[in-house]
């Protein structure tokens, strides 16, 4: 007799806390953090279900600190996540160049909110974009995630960690206050159907282990501190055994493997989805809670006749262009509707080198973008 597998459960849940099962149900275990709002809800939902399922649970002084400790639970083995808002993201700087450097998975979530400074803690907003990818100095790659929905929440934590700790790298999450808190009826499917990434650990005798030696994916393997194998660990620019070096060939070495393991798998970790792109004439590129109200003006634009299209960014970090550049070639405008200044539509602006007509939908007054707006806008194009 076939066993029959559960098909998953139905829950009601805030993205909150639907980014809280994505990383329970992708192995992590460690959490430190500080209550911040708008990114509270997800600190308070793991101080009861770590511990339930054998995890850590640390609120830490504040968000310096807190990476800081996801750091050190990550050399050790665990898989670590932290969460917080503008201010405290502005803190953790920082600590993610040193993640960064010295190649520990982690995952940070931001939930975004209105800025600069304190700026407006209860309202929505998508400033932090650029932060995102330059806030910490120096070169480096990074990868970010954009969540749109409830469901995203669940489904994006998990791939944020699969690609963390797939590549050694800090994965960050962008929210932002509508998704957080927006409650509605998600899946969570069985642990079973769902694809969990481990690092690739060490399987050659301690003597022999080269803690940052290259190979053909750009990324070696990574043991856990009490596993038998020492190695160094710095955020200084170091040789394959961890230690600082100021030799210009082992310079060189190093900042090349640390781009290339993200360059080289463009296709594994850049992510986005389409909706009635094929025919259209007018397309709208938008990220997070936007992009609901991108897809909701769109399709209403497709009844009164206008052939529209949505390209709805999930990785924004490395910039999907690869997937857009098909899109801007084919439709005679673009909307970037984001709730900035500007931050994607430069990026679109950027890759489009005059190929059609990129308009921008800016909201700066910690209030959504409603599809109203964005159709309003579609039928002038």
């Amino acid at each position: 007799m076939t066993a029959i597998k559960s098909p998953g459960r139905q829950l009601l849940l805030q993205g909150n806390e639907a980014i809280v099962e994505g990383a329970l149900a992708a192995g992590c275990r460690f959490f430190a953090g500080y209550p911040i709002t708008p990114a509270t809800e997800i600190s308070e939902a793991m101080s009861y279900r770590l511990p339930a399922v054998g995890g850590t649970f640390i609120q830490m002084e504040d968000e310096i600190a807190s990476l800081g400790a996801v750091i050190g639970a990550s050399l050790a083995g665990a898989k670590a996540m932290t969460a917080t808002s503008g201010p405290g993201f502005s803190l953790m700087q920082e600590n993610l160049g040193f993640a960064c450097a010295a190649e520990v998975p982690c995952v940070i979530v931001n939930v975004m909110r209105g800025g600069p400074s304190t700026g407006l803690p209860t309202n929505v907003s998508q400033g932090d974009l650029m932060q995102a990818r330059w806030g910490t100095h120096g070169d480096h790659p990074i990868i970010v995630l954009a969540v749109s929905t409830t469901q995203d929440c669940f489904g994006i934590t998990l791939k944020a960690f699969n690609l963390s700790e797939k590549y050694r790298t800090p994965v960050i999450i962008l929210a932002d206050e509508v998704v957080a808190h927006t409650r509605e009826k998600i899946h969570l499917p069985h642990p079973e159907q769902l694809e969990v990434v481990d690092r690739i650990r060490p399987n050659m005798p301690p003597d022999w282990y080269i803690p940052y030696e290259d190979n053909s994916r750009g990324v070696p393997p990574m043991s856990a501190f009490g596993d038998g194998y020492r190695y160094h660990v710095t955020g200084l620019v170091h040789d394959v055994r961890g230690f600082p070096t100021q030799r210009p060939d082992e310079i060189v070495a190093f900042m090349n493997r640390l781009f290339r393991k993200i360059n080289q798998h463009f296709m594994d970790i850049q992510l986005v989805e389409e909706e009635l792109t094929a025919d259209a004439e007018v397309a709208v590129i938008a990220y997070g809670s936007v992009s609901r109200s991108a897809r909701r003006a769109v399709r209403e634009a497709r009844e009164r006749g206008v052939k529209a299209g949505l390209i709805q960014v999930v990785t924004i970090w490395p910039f999907p262009r690869q997937a857009l550049e098909p899109v801007l070639r084919r439709v005679k405008a673009v909307l970037v509707p984001e709730m900035n200044m500007g931050q994607l539509s430069r990026e679109v602006k950027r890759i489009n080198q005059g190929m059609t007509r990129v308009e921008t939908l800016n909201r700066i007054d910690g209030n959504l973008i409603t599809p109203q707006e964005i159709l309003t806008r579609l039928m002038k194009l």
